[in-house]
This record gives C-alpha cells, sequence and structure tokens, in this order.
C-alpha cells in the first residue's frame, strides 16, 4: 500500500474510532448491536480508500461497484464526524445543563447524518435545475443583448456518473435553445477507453453557434491528450488558450478559453495563459468571455482585458461544511460577481465529485444572458 494511502487510512481509521467512542456507549445498543456498528464502522474505514483504487483492483462492474459503496460511505461519515464535533462542542459549552442528554444527543447526531446523506443523495443525483442570470455590460451593442449562454461544469462523468446521467443533462440544455454552449471543465474521472460510451451524449449539445469546452484539472489526472482529442472527435471546439470571433447581427464577439490553472504541473506547454488567449482579437469586439476552469484565472482575465469569465471547478462547496474552505483557495465560490471591470460568473456545476451528496449548493445548469447595463 502506498505510504500516503496508509498514512489516509491510519487517519481514516482514529476518526471513526472517534465517532464510535464518542456516540456507541450511550445509545444503549446491546452486545449485538454494539459489534454491528463495530463492523460498519469498520467496513466505512476500507471502503471509502477503497473508492481511489477501485479500478486497480477490480474491473467493471465490480469497480464501479466498490465506489458506489465507498462514496456514499465517505458522504456518511464526513456529516456524522460534523454532528459528533458538534454534538461534543455543544456538551463542552453547556456543561450539566446537558448531562442528562447525552443518549438523545447521540442519537440526534446519527440522525442529522443520515438526513443529510439521504437529501444530499437525492439532490446529487437529480437533473440539475436551471439557474437564468443576467450579465449586465456597458457599451453592449442591441445585437447582443439577449445572447444566451448555457453553461455546464464539473459534470464528473465516472464510476458513479455515466450516460443516462449526462443525457438528461444534453435534453435540459437543449431545450433552452442557447445560441452558446460552454463547457467549463471536469467533465470526466477516467480514461477515454472507460468512459467514451458515456460522454458521447455530448455530440447531441445544439447552439446556434456550438459548443466550447475548457479543459479542468481532474481532465490532467485522466489523460488530458486523449480527452481534448475525443471531445473534439464530439463536436465540441476545445479552447486552448486561443479564442474563436462570432457575428451576431453585425456585432462581433469573442469566445476564448484557457487551459486549466494548473495544467502546467501536468504538460509544460498546456500553461494557462488568458492573454494568449485574446491574441489577435479584434479590437472592436463588443464583448470578450473567456471560459476558465477555475475562478482563480480572474486576475489574469481582467488584465487581458476581459468583460466575462464563466468558471466553476468550486461545486459551490458541494455540501457543509466544505464550502467554507473553498475561499481558502479561490476568490469566488458561487455565483455573479465583479472584479475590476470583469464580471465572473462561478457555477455550482452540473454534477458532482466523491460523494452523491449535495446539501445546501445544488447543481446547476447556467443560462446566462447578456444585456445591457
Amino acid at each position: 500500500m502506498p505510504l500516503f494511502l496508509l498514512i489516509a487510512t491510519s487517519l481514516l481509521g482514529l476518526l471513526h474510532l472517534y465517532i464510535g467512542q464518542r456516540l456507541f456507549p450511550v445509545l444503549a445498543l446491546g452486545d449485538l448491536g454494539l459489534a454491528l456498528a463495530w463492523s460498519l464502522m469498520a467496513l466505512s474505514v476500507v471502503l471509502i480508500p477503497a473508492t481511489l483504487v477501485a479500478r486497480r483492483v477490480a474491473r467493471p462492474p465490480l469497480a464501479d461497484r466498490l465506489a458506489w459503496a465507498g462514496s456514499i460511505a465517505m458522504g456518511l461519515f464526513s456529516s456524522l464526524l460534523v454532528a459528533t464535533v458538534l454534538r461534543d462542542l455543544t456538551l463542552l459549552l453547556a456543561g450539566d445543563r446537558w448531562a442528562g442528554f447525552a443518549t438523545l444527543t447521540a442519537q440526534a447526531a446519527l440522525l442529522l447524518a443520515v438526513l443529510v446523506t439521504l437529501v444530499g443523495f437525492i439532490n446529487a443525483r437529480r437533473t440539475a435545475q436551471v439557474v437564468t442570470v443576467d450579465v449586465p455590460l456597458r457599451d453592449l451593442p442591441e445585437a447582443l443583448h439577449g445572447f444566451t449562454i448555457a453553461q455546464i461544469s464539473d459534470i464528473h462523468v465516472g464510476p458513479t456518473i455515466k450516460r443516462g446521467y449526462l443525457d438528461r443533462i444534453v435534453d435540459r440544455v437543449n431545450t433552452l435553445q442557447p445560441d452558446l454552449i460552454a463547457v467549463t471543465g471536469d467533465l470526466v474521472d477516467g480514461s477515454v477507453h472507460d468512459l467514451a460510451a458515456h460522454t458521447d451524449p455530448l455530440k447531441r449539445l445544439a447552439a446556434r453557434y456550438g459548443a466550447y469546452f475548457v479543459t479542468g484539472n481532474h481532465e490532467y489526472y485522466s489523460n488530458a491528450h486523449a480527452w481534448i482529442a475525443e471531445v473534439e472527435r464530439l463536436g465540441v471546439k476545445v479552447l486552448m488558450n486561443e479564442h474563436v470571433v462570432l457575428d451576431h447581427g453585425g456585432a462581433k464577439l469573442v469566445v476564448a478559453g484557457v487551459t486549466d490553472y494548473t495544467a502546467h504541473h501536468f504538460d509544460p506547454r498546456h500553461r494557462s495563459d488568458p492573454l494568449a488567449a485574446l491574441a489577435g482579437a479584434p479590437a472592436n469586439a463588443a464583448a470578450k468571455v473567456l471560459l476558465a476552469h477555475q475562478p482563480r484565472s480572474a486576475e489574469a482575465a481582467a488584465d487581458a482585458g476581459f468583460d466575462l469569465q464563466l468558471s466553476g471547478h468550486t461545486h459551490g462547496g458541494q455540501f457543509f461544511p466544505w464550502n467554507l474552505f473553498v475561499p481558502l483557495q479561490q476568490p469566488f465560490t458561487a455565483g455573479l460577481h465583479k472584479l475590476r471591470d470583469l464580471w465572473v460568473y462561478t457555477s455550482r456545476g452540473t454534477g458532482y465529485w466523491g460523494p452523491p451528496k449535495r446539501f445546501g449548493a445544488p447543481s446547476e445548469i447556467t443560462r446566462l444572458r447578456l444585456v445591457r447595463a
């Protein structure tokens, strides 16, 4: 077992031990119930890291079943750990006043964790809802007023997200009849060999000016070069630090895309460069839109002179408490924000990563409208 995985599994075991020791003794489970509870905790410790190595130790469909079981265990463990910590803090702060509520609070922690995991599962597995956002741009010509961009991001086709899930997303996007479709990275978690049949619905994306894709960090974990070729084969234009110019009613719209912010760690030739993406663009363009997977591309995008950046990556935090940690790495967690003269829209993502769980951060298909400020 790799050293990192061994250390992570050991830490995971200690956290499970903490939960069990804090909750099980006051729940009056009896000998059989206690044995079952500890057995489930031990199973969770094994299943969670198994999601990382499932395809190395087994072939589909067993690998996918292991990933499903481990992902659900991960989601439940996360909520149970948070609930247990909150219970302990409550008991500590309340002191003797809550001494008689040890059993009730333990039951509440378990119930809360199960409920959040169940609701989160339903939220994650349903087809993302459409969110409409108006982006006000100065000096936007009348011809571009109402121009629509359908954005999908962070679908993460992989062990638990398959063709049917993506089919429903494509169907919903196509009902919007957008002028343009933007796919802002993290489409997949896995190889072209394993997932090509499941990403095939992308070829059905339909928009007046077509669909465009930029790489996310997860493409680089899954052989980005192979995925760039596959996405192109499906009829989706991949923008690699480059742009296209659209003529819409006589007004020129520049649509540019950059590689992922961290792409140079995997291939130095893929270093993300918003300025290079704009090179050669017409000076009289009415608006300049950048597709960039991570919001932290915004500083360079603002320096380059873009009007709007469309990003994803954050998942909006996906579920509590991870949304609290997103600002440590990214300038924006979700929604529309302004950085100097640049608007930045950060999608909460259209799928999910890891646990099939969304709580407090619903997935979205975004319908952005360019409007006159």
